[in-house]
């Protein structure tokens, strides 16, 4: 396998990216959390933001930054995850074709509302021609665009790839993940996610992207290992499942420094957490995310973005902290993440 190395990264989510330096969360009182609001205008036209979704916005301006950070122009690939795309204009387009009785519509909403809008997008305003390529596999979709990346680098034609996990909310459409129980039914502190015991979670939007390369410079963050997509699992084999894992990385267990973890506080399937926090990883200091930034398709991109952070800062912030064991120099990290007890996914990152 050919190595990547993370040379630049860029999220916006419920919380400031400063959170990983000053610990100073946003807290919400509700299910659904919106991103914060950044200073789209220093890297997006103002004529543009005008035109753009949520998700576009949040996706252009994190890829921006991740490849000026990194110190790259145009990269060579883009790889979008994305499991519910632009909703917001899909419901506009719905909500347009109701109020007009079914009449002559705009075409505009229905177009911009496809899921590979935003790679889309960030293809035209970068002038990227190369490679470009949207993933929708629901909870898998960030771990989908990491397997392309490993592939498409193993050609050894492609340097610089872009790639990230990018979800929206919406008004209207959001809110019907309460009927199967996704969403919790009652408003809670998000602080208090871990201890209410209820289905469902708190849902949110959120971006991260990424700019891995095959060449190391000074800014770069960490190296991407490896991923893999278990569609479906016993709690009974996930440990060995992960243990296959690490051994084909050639990692034993006793390596990993930290795992985080995808816990959401849905008590009908925390329990893939849980037997692994009192098992496998009872001595591994452990990190969640989801408490702060909440849950949707593509969020395990955040806890890559975490990773990516603990690894070149050298740091595990508290507040992300599910037990009290911490580690001096973590080298290497462990993402665990499923959703609806599907889609367990697994990522390895360690020190360049």
């Amino acid at each position: 396998m050919s190595r990547l190395f993370i040379n630049g990264i860029s999220s916006v989510s419920p919380q400031s990216e400063d959170i990983f330096a000053n610990e100073i969360p946003q807290t919400y009182s509700e299910n659904i959390l919106p991103s914060l609001d950044v200073d789209y205008k220093s890297l997006i036209k103002p004529m543009m933001l005008r035109r753009m979704s949520k998700a576009v916005k949040m996706g252009l301006y994190c890829s921006k930054k991740a490849l000026k950070q990194a110190g790259v122009d145009d990269p060579d690939a883009i790889l979008v995850g994305t499991g519910q795309g632009c909703m917001q204009d899909t419901e506009k387009f719905m909500t347009n074709m109701l109020e007009s009785e079914e009449g002559l519509l705009s075409p505009t909403s229905f177009i911009q509302s496809t899921h590979n809008t935003v790679a889309g997008q960030i293809a035209l305003d970068l002038k990227c021609n190369g490679h470009n390529m949207t993933f929708t596999q629901n909870s898998a979709s960030f771990e989908s665009a990491l397997l392309d990346a490993i592939l498409i680098s193993e050609m050894g034609e492609i340097r610089n790839i872009l790639v990230g996990g990018v979800d929206e909310t919406s008004t209207q459409f959001t809110g019907f993940q309460r009927l199967d129980g996704q969403i919790k039914e009652k408003n809670i502190n998000n602080f208090d996610l871990f201890s209410t015991i209820s289905p469902g979670t708190i849902i949110s939007e959120s971006a991260a992207f990424f700019s891995l390369s095959s060449e190391i410079n000074e800014n770069t963050y960490a190296e991407f290992k490896d991923v893999q997509i278990i569609n479906s699992v016993d709690s009974t084999e996930l440990n060995s499942k992960i243990e296959e894992f690490l051994s084909r990385n050639d990692t034993d267990l006793s390596e990993i420094d930290a795992v985080i973890l995808g816990k959401n506080g849905d008590h009908r399937f925390d329990h893939f957490y849980e037997d692994l926090q009192q098992g496998m990883f009872l001595e591994k200091c452990q990190l969640g995310f989801k408490h702060l930034v909440g849950d949707n398709n593509s969020i395990s991109s955040y806890a890559f973005w975490l990773a990516s952070r603990i690894l070149k800062e050298k740091k595990l912030p508290e507040i992300f902290k599910l037990n009290t064991l911490n580690c001096k120099v973590p080298r290497k990290v462990l993402i665990y993440n499923q959703y609806l007890g599907r889609n367990h996914g697994l990522i390895l990152l360690q020190s360049h």
